[in-house]
């Protein structure tokens, strides 16, 4: 019989592969563009390591992936979702660049891959669609190695005062109206919103991150709109010598 998860996480991956075809062209116009500055910062920071293998989950249609491998061509670059039709587009985005990535359907709960795989892991407005978000931790903490690097880019819940009351009206309001009539899909743009004010806040999904082993921060763009969560996993792995660095967090707004 399946479980609460497992029905959430294929109703999740239904509705993101049927809006598929227009997703690129929403996420433009309902972000004004600006999403590309919160990539570019997510970029920056999964790279400040040097990393040589990348792991993109929730790659959408790749635009993390693609961007991580044009900054750093010498980096092995791996897409990972669990919607087809996405990954599908990712690699005709790719091929029309001239960039050699992989893309393969990837389960955030339960990943394909061995452990200590990648340097770095990137996530971009998929964290928050997974089903388990602490099963999902663990499984990113399993496959990146000692020393790596998570980075969670995402929308926390709008600020209650000032650009986050104008930014809820819009997003509950709306969002769901430009995007049903441009995707064919009202229900997938409602959902939107209502996961976004479910999830948690930066300061816990910050501590959530701490929990599973991370030493975390993280930083707020575009008047707290969207969050860019930074963890590193220790070098020395035996629990007894891991300890939790305090939560960072920058007011830097680009």
């Amino acid at each position: 019989m399946q479980n609460a998860t497992e029905a959430k996480a294929q109703a999740i991956q239904k509705m993101f592969s049927e809006i598929a075809p227009r997703y690129d062209l929403l996420n433009r116009i309902l972000s004004a563009g600006v999403d590309r500055v919160w990539r570019v910062a997510a970029v920056k920071a999964a790279l400040e390591k040097n990393p040589g293998r990348i792991l993109d989950l929730a790659t959408g249609t790749g635009d993390i992936a693609l961007l991580l491998k044009k900054v750093a061509p010498q980096t092995e670059v791996i897409g990972g979702d669990f919607a087809p039709p996405m990954l599908e587009l990712a690699r005709q985005k790719a091929q029309k660049a001239g960039l050699s990535i992989p893309f393969v359907e990837a389960d955030a709960l339960m990943l394909p891959f061995p452990d200590e795989h990648f340097d770095a892991v990137t996530i971009a407005f998929g964290f928050r669609n997974f089903a388990d978000y602490p099963r999902a931790l663990a499984e990113l903490y399993r496959v990146i190695r000692p020393g790596g690097r998570l980075c969670i880019l995402e929308f926390p819940p709008p600020p209650k005062s000032g650009l986050g009351v104008l930014y809820r009206f819009y997003f509950t309001r709306i969002l769901p109206l430009i995007g049903g009539l441009i995707s064919g899909s009202a229900s997938a743009y409602r959902y939107l919103p209502e996961s976004v004010e479910r999830f948690p806040d930066p300061p816990t999904l910050a501590n959530m991150m701490s929990k599973a082993g991370f030493s975390t921060r993280y930083q707020l763009f575009t008047g707290g709109i969207t969050a860019l969560h930074t963890g590193d996993k220790p070098v020395l792995t035996s629990p007894s010598l891991i300890t939790r660095s305090g939560e960072f967090h920058s007011g830097k707004q680009p």
